[in-house]
């Protein structure tokens, strides 16, 4: 068992949420799409700043859940539909910039990493942290798997760490993937596609995101 001040959370309990949460993780959304899209397009420079973002974007989307957001999402079919068109637009935006952007050159890389580092760091902070769907997604998912007769709090942080350390495993690797993929390509002609790839990505997480209903 994991041993909770004022109660216990058994093990079945917490390995059926690792589980649930790794299906969750590895099942293409905006986020993942956008990871991959930006990936592509930036390489492995890119997976720090991408895996971080994420991380802190769905932090304080279970955070912002947990303190009743999510209640009111789940209520606001307007406030939904702000955050979602936000986020289509975003996405759409980020598409067309890979979409037209030029390939680097070595010096050019080196020049503008930090401005590239922020921007991909800010770009996945924001379509995760302001994604509807899972902010209402916490707030009905995380009190399933908590043992109302212990104390909540603990509980809430072993899960929520929890879902943080998957994340960060699923999302690291589908970064690497694609930014080792995108290193093994010197050709400027074939990195020049490479872009439009990953602007094609992002704008398929754009529709993905258009789709989305209240559940």
């Amino acid at each position: 068992m994991l041993e909770i001040q004022g109660g216990v959370m058994t093990f079945e309990i917490w390995i059926t949420f690792v589980s649930v949460v790794f299906v969750f993780a590895i099942i293409p959304g905006p986020t993942v799409i956008l990871v991959l899209g930006q990936a592509i397009s930036h390489g492995k420079k890119s997976v720090i700043p991408l895996v971080s973002g994420v991380l802190l974007g769905d932090f304080v989307a279970m955070t912002l859940s947990l303190i009743g957001l999510g209640a009111v999402l789940a209520t606001s079919a307007t406030l939904f539909l702000v955050l979602k068109w936000f986020g289509v637009g975003y996405l759409v935006y980020l598409g067309i910039k890979a979409w037209r952007e030029e390939p680097e050159h070595n010096l050019q890389a080196i020049a503008g990493q930090d401005i590239s580092k922020a921007s991909m760091f800010k770009s996945s902070f924001l379509v995760t942290a302001l994604n509807p769907k899972d902010i209402v997604f916490f707030v009905a998912f995380l009190p399933q798997f908590v043992n109302p007769q212990a104390s909540v709090l603990p509980q809430l942080l072993i899960l929520m760490v929890t879902f943080l350390g998957i994340v960060s495993i699923t999302i690291s690797s589908f970064a690497l993937f694609a930014g080792i993929v995108r290193q093994r390509i010197q050709s400027i002609q074939a990195r020049r596609r490479l872009n439009k790839l990953g602007g094609g990505a992002l704008f398929g997480a754009a529709a993905f995101t258009s789709t989305m209903q209240r559940s």
